[in-house]
């Protein structure tokens, strides 16, 4: 089962580490052309090569609707990074007090942690999911592009699922190994039996 969640893990990080990429490439483009726009448009082009100039201004400039790919592309590459560190034990921690508490103490909230993160993961599930219905019924568009923004709600309510799915298993692993006292799944963080 575990190598099943990791593999499903691994896939949605490196689904989101694409998206991210595209976003990367698409606002490097958006800021060139904004800024040749800009040259293009200048006194000094206009002065020289007032033609070209205007025939470039044409072809050249930023790509319409850029911010509202990025708001949507990074929602989903949020959403698909969180199954891979929620499996990793890659959440921020800080154990200045915790490493002074005994083992079982230790496992204990480590449980408790695992299966809020899951009960969170799922509450934002749910309403991820109420969100797409309702954007779904009503035909939202966005502004520029004018896409329907259920489509980036439901790209970002999937990653969400397999997420929440995710933490439900860790939130279970975790506490199969505080009842049984034996590490099921070592991440590290846990001293050496």
């Amino acid at each position: 089962m575990h190598k099943l969640m990791m593999g499903l893990a691994r896939f949605m990080a490196i689904l989101g580490g694409m998206v991210l990429s595209l976003l990367i490439f698409l606002t490097c483009l958006s800021i060139i052309g904004r800024l040749l726009n800009g040259v293009l448009h200048g006194d000094v082009m206009q002065s020289i090569a007032p033609g070209f100039s205007n025939w470039m201004i044409t072809w050249v400039g930023p790509i319409n609707g850029d911010f509202e790919l990025v708001e949507a592309g990074v929602a989903f590459a949020i959403f698909a990074f969180l199954p891979l560190c929620q499996i990793s034990a890659g959440h921020a921690a800080v154990d200045v007090v915790a490493n002074a508490f005994p083992r079982r103490v230790n496992r204990f909230l480590r449980m408790i942690t695992e299966l809020l993160f899951a009960a969170v993961l799922v509450l934002i599930a749910w309403r991820l999911a109420a969100g797409t219905i309702s954007k779904f019924d009503n035909g939202e568009t966005s502004f520029l592009l004018e896409f329907p923004v259920w489509w980036a709600l439901a790209a970002s309510l999937f990653c969400a699922v397999v997420a929440a799915i995710v933490g439900i298993y860790m939130g279970a692993v975790r506490t199969i190994e505080f009842f049984t006292g034996r590490i099921q799944i070592w991440d590290g963080v846990e001293g050496e039996q």
